[in-house]
């Protein structure tokens, strides 16, 4: 299917067409826009409310420039442009309301999530409890949201049928994801990843620096601690 876009900002919202140009939409009489059959429509909610860059970078949690994927605009990205800037320049990114963010990860960070998912591996497959993700795994949190933990574990409720989904941003809620911390992390950034995480169900959050001797543990309990 080929992706050809007119953006159209209508009140807060943007409308993405995909699977035709503009030559195959007509006016209706009422003024309407009228869907040629078989074109698939996406409304995706923009940052029209927003009035500068610093606004973008602050709702975000003060994500460093660097990390701010351009092409497609910030606020019109949508989950088939992360899986092309993965294929196209080897980026890992996140969309956050419309908005790519590039996934910071250094050779420390790789090492202790991949050690992470291992030590998670060596409980969970053992009990038969789940699965566990890698620093790769996309999950879709809710519309428009999707996030990477760097670890996260899945118990067998999340798979009814004990089948793996196919696809590659599925609609699944770890019951514990783990962040491994990057340099360019700020405060901001995470305290809105954990909002996010439990506002969806997750049970728990590690949250691990390679800088520091001891991880902190967050849970639903403690959503006041982020708040």
């Amino acid at each position: 299917m080929t992706d050809s876009r007119d953006i159209h900002p209508l009140g807060h919202k943007t409308v993405v067409w995909i699977g035709c140009d503009r030559s195959g939409l007509a006016a209706a009489p009422n003024g309407k826009i009228r869907m040629p059959q078989g074109i698939i429509m996406l409304e995706v909610e923009t940052l029209h409310e927003l009035r500068t860059l610093a606004d973008l970078v602050d709702r975000l949690g003060d994500v460093p420039l660097d990390r701010l994927i351009l092409s497609p605009a910030p606020g019109v990205a949508v989950e088939a442009d992360m899986i092309d800037v993965r294929e196209r320049d080897n980026r890992l990114c996140e969309l956050v309301d419309g908005v790519l963010v590039q996934k910071p990860m250094g050779f420390r960070e790789s090492i202790l999530a991949a050690a992470l998912a291992q030590f998670l591996r060596e409980f969970v497959v053992p009990h038969n409890l789940g699965h566990v993700s890698g620093a790769d795994g996309m999950v879709r949190l809710a519309p428009g949201l999707v996030r990477i933990p760097d670890a996260a574990y899945f118990a067998w409720q999340s798979f009814p049928e004990g089948q793996l989904p196919a696809e590659a941003i599925p609609d699944l809620v770890p019951d514990l994801a783990v962040e491994v911390l990057s340099g360019s992390n700020t405060p901001g950034e995470m305290q809105r990843k954990l909002k996010e995480y439990f506002s969806s169900g997750v049970s728990l959050v590690w949250v691990v620096s390679p800088d520091a001797p001891l991880s902190r543990l967050f849970s639903e309990l403690d959503r006041k601690a982020v708040s």
